[in-house]
């Protein structure tokens, strides 16, 4: 009978996960995503982010909905091929058509801050903590 109690551990297990988020971050490992990307810049300046960091306009970093503080993405311009690493530290973007904000810094590196908006690629490198 001692393997139907581990069976039935596995299952709740399992139950719990799918319904509280444990298929965490290392069954996402390399996740992506496309979508419009924008920047934001000087006028936040020196204000906190989301994560409690202050904003610098000039690091490479950005704003996500949901991955966790800390994740370092690779942002691929998809109009010129052009990348930058991020970390991720704080939330948005505000408009729902958007899946990234990206940091002024950033956004010169893939020429973003020509555009105003481009279809980038997102990919996960390291999962964040928080």
């Amino acid at each position: 009978m001692p393997s139907s109690s581990i069976f039935y551990s596995f299952i709740a297990f399992i139950l719990a996960c799918s319904f509280t988020g444990c298929a965490s971050h290392i069954m996402k490992a390399g996740a992506s995503q496309e979508g419009l990307a924008s920047y934001y810049g000087k006028e936040f300046e020196g204000r906190k982010t989301s994560s409690g960091e202050i904003f610098h306009s000039n690091d490479l970093t950005a704003a996500h909905r949901s991955y966790p503080f800390g994740t370092t993405l690779r942002v691929t311009n998809l109009k010129n091929g052009d990348e930058v690493q991020v970390r991720v530290n704080d939330r948005g973007p505000v408009k729902p058509e958007r899946i990234i904000d990206l940091s002024y810094g950033a956004a010169k590196v893939i020429g973003l801050d020509r555009l105003g908006l481009v279809r980038v690629r997102l990919e996960v490198i390291e999962w964040g903590k928080q």
